[in-house]
């Protein structure tokens, strides 16, 4: 259970995933499993290949071994525009945002993969592009709400605080209505308060969204506090897998890791 939410089926299960660049491998053999409704954390030392497995899972790399299994489909090879459509979103460690652009319309970006009035119909914004696009904008401010941000709908993203910008972020992937939600490091360079908020807003978003999530974190109090269940990698392979708890008392991820015993 995760914040009274049945925690359900596998929905996404990483099968022997292995992934180089030239001569450096820098994933080797992963597997683990990813329930409906949970929030599930991915941790270990800078260059542990944690990005690189998010990016294997939302079609960024291809990787050379292995294979990723969604809901009982397996694919090898996915662009990022499919994964999307197959209802993955994700948020980047470096903020992807158009930094001239208001709130507004940055979440709006994230409806794209949902319009379905041809360019020319948004363009004019007459009869069906017309009624699509005030949905879509209903949609979009619903999120808006729910982030908190009402005051900021219409600041330019660039002039936000970076904390409130993450924020933003999070909101676009969420304007995707994801079924899986890929959040790479969400609270990086955050003050404790900023940390405080998006812990609560992630575990709303699992909560009253639906949405599964993937998280990669270096904050271990955030990880514990929010994780159902933790995988750890290190310099490319798994070296832990269980609930938080059982992570924190593994020699192996305390030797590499944590560094002492908790």
């Amino acid at each position: 259970m995760n914040g009274g939410r049945p925690i359900g089926e596998v929905v996404l299960d990483v099968q022997n995933i292995s992934l180089s660049f030239g001569g450096v491998r820098a994933l080797s053999d992963i597997s683990f499993d990813v329930r409906e409704h949970e929030v599930r954390a991915i941790i270990g030392p800078n260059g542990a290949g944690k990005s690189s497995m998010l990016n294997c899972i939302n079609g960024v790399y291809t990787p050379q071994q292995g294979a990723i299994e969604f809901r009982g489909r397996t694919f090898r090879h996915m662009n990022s525009r499919q994964v999307a459509e197959m209802g993955v979103a994700r948020t980047f460690q470096n903020l992807s945002l158009f930094q001239g652009m208001s709130v507004l319309d940055n979440l709006m970006t994230g409806r794209n993969l949902r319009m379905r009035c041809n360019l020319f119909q948004q363009a004019i914004r007459w009869g069906a592009a017309e009624r699509e696009e005030i949905r879509h904008r209903e949609f979009v401010e619903h999120i808006i709400d729910f982030l908190e941000i009402q005051a900021f709908r219409k600041t330019p993203v660039g002039q936000l605080p970076y904390g409130l910008q993450k924020r933003v972020d999070l909101g676009r992937a969420l304007a995707m209505e994801p079924q899986v939600l890929l959040l790479d490091e969400p609270m990086a360079g955050m003050n404790v308060e900023e940390k405080q908020d998006m812990s609560r807003f992630i575990l709303d978003v699992n909560d009253e969204f639906g949405a599964t999530i993937v998280l990669i974190e270096h904050d271990m109090g955030v990880v514990m506090d929010i994780s159902d269940r933790v995988v750890v990698l290190d310099y490319g392979r798994k070296i832990g897998d269980g609930t938080p708890d059982e992570v924190r008392h593994d020699e192996n991820v305390i030797r590499a890791y944590l560094g002492v015993a908790h």
